[in-house]
């Protein structure tokens, strides 16, 4: 299906791939969404229907929906935001910068501003701020058959129509009653003879966890959200309490892994990068570069102490970028292999040393099997074995070692508390390169040393 749609998307067949979109239901468009290039996604999204479209767009990560904002047409844009839900849309402003939020503002019909600007003036992180005011509510005087017209008539408009919040006249909370049982009331059975007077709700300024924690434990379809005089302003569902506990959960996680404010670091380098100033972005880049800039120095001095080497055995050249490429490729898996680790709870930081034999283990694995076949090739290639032998041992090596600093360098910039995002690279290859020609030219050396004159 995904060969398929790239295809069409390719060949600009877009009636053919509405076809088979238009019986598509959200969450396999939403399997297929995540398979495609960002700007396949785009025309993907500029294909479907509107309904669809929107559906999709509501069941995305934040990041998918940051980047499609950046890259649909400014109707579309408008059509998503005014169609998400109120807490949907805070959330996803909540992680945009404040110059882009107040661009698409500007694109919310005056409703949805207003509730907008409402919901974002409680503090973050606490029911007020996530909960929705678009739900259904009832007073006790209601029949059922009032209650099921007015139901009805706002189900379409409303986030939660399955537990009913009771009001009297000042909008203070006195009960719920599920959709379910109101159903089964008689028609001109009244709301207060089949009401639950004791309503489980919380305040606005309620932690956003242990409100989440509560729905989660009460098995709660919806919860109620009072102010300090008991009027309700909100509700917090089930979807966006679970959303909520799996958001705590990764910043737990990164809490026992030694790396409790690595997400709001990031974020906040990330913004600085790309918004901040020249000199703000300077100071953030310049250090790892000098430092790689020095090093690298140091690897031009071991190519001048080999230069005899190179005019005594040309061929010995051919494999230098052989052996750094390989150590590159291998530091970077191991490097990406430690940090998604630790992110996810693989890897704990007080478990380094097991994790670091682990994967001494694989360096020396792999490294084994890659020089064996580098030797080899080299030998066929040049008929010259002493050189084959010196490439494998080399690669082997190199690998093993690029391998280890994969772990070990941004391990050692998590502890010192640098950014090892944009340092562990430019350190890892620099590093890796320097030992690379170390190893390599030391190997040649040991085994074509007669023929150096």
């Amino acid at each position: 299906m995904e060969e398929l749609i790239r295809f069409y998307i390719k060949k600009k067949e877009f009636k053919k791939l509405q076809v088979i979109l238009k019986d598509l239901q959200r969450h396999e468009l939403k399997e297929i969404f995540k398979h495609l290039k960002q700007d396949e996604q785009v025309i993907f999204f500029e294909v479907l229907s509107e309904d669809k479209a929107v559906a999709l767009f509501k069941i995305l990560g934040t990041q998918q929906q940051k980047n499609l904002l950046d890259a649909l047409q400014p109707p579309m844009v408008q059509t998503f935001l005014n169609r998400l839900s109120s807490d949907d849309r805070v959330r996803l402003f909540d992680r945009l910068p404040e110059r882009r939020v107040k661009s698409l503002l500007g694109v919310l019909t005056p409703d949805n501003r207003a509730e907008t600007l409402h919901l974002q003036a409680y503090v973050p992180e606490t029911a007020g701020r996530i909960m929705t005011t678009e739900f259904v509510t009832l007073t006790e005087d209601m029949t059922q058959e009032e209650a099921l017209a007015k139901v009805t008539e706002e189900a379409t408009r409303k986030e939660n129509i399955y537990i009913l919040f009771i009001i009297d006249e000042k909008l203070k909370l006195t009960g719920f009653i599920t959709l379910h049982r109101l159903l089964m009331m008689a028609p001109t059975a009244v709301i207060n003879e089949h009401m639950s007077r004791q309503p489980i709700s919380v305040k606005t300024s309620e932690d956003q966890e242990k409100v989440a924690q509560k729905v989660k434990e009460l098995d709660l379809l919806a919860l109620a959200v009072v102010d300090d005089t008991n009027k309700l302003v909100g509700i917090v569902t089930f979807d966006d309490a679970m959303e909520i506990l799996e958001e705590e959960a990764t910043e737990d996680i990164l809490n026992q892994a030694g790396l409790s404010d690595l997400k709001d670091t990031e974020e906040d380098r990330s913004k600085l990068l790309i918004n901040g100033k020249l000199n703000k972005i300077l100071a953030v880049r310049l250090p790892f570069l000098l430092a790689t800039l020095l090093l690298s120095m140091l690897s031009g001095l071991v190519i001048e102490n080999f230069e005899q080497t190179l005019e005594s055995i040309a061929m010995v050249a051919i494999f230098i970028p052989l052996i750094m490429g390989m150590g590159g490729n291998i530091g970077t898996q191991s490097s990406t292999v430690f940090t998604r680790g630790l992110v996810l709870g693989h890897i704990e930081i007080e478990n380094f040393l097991e994790h670091f034999f682990k994967e001494l283990h694989v360096g020396l694995t792999i490294g084994a099997l890659m020089g064996i076949m580098a030797g080899l090739m080299a030998t066929i290639w040049l008929g010259f074995p002493m050189l084959g032998l010196a490439v494998g041992l080399a690669l082997f090596a190199t690998m093993t070692v690029a391998s280890l600093l994969g772990f070990l360098v941004p391990f050692i910039l998590i502890k010192l508390k640098i950014d090892q995002a944009a340092g562990s690279a430019p350190i890892i290859t620099t590093i890796k390169d320097l030992v690379a020609l170390l190893i390599y030219f030391t190997c040649i050396s040991l085994f074509l040393g007669h023929l150096i004159s």
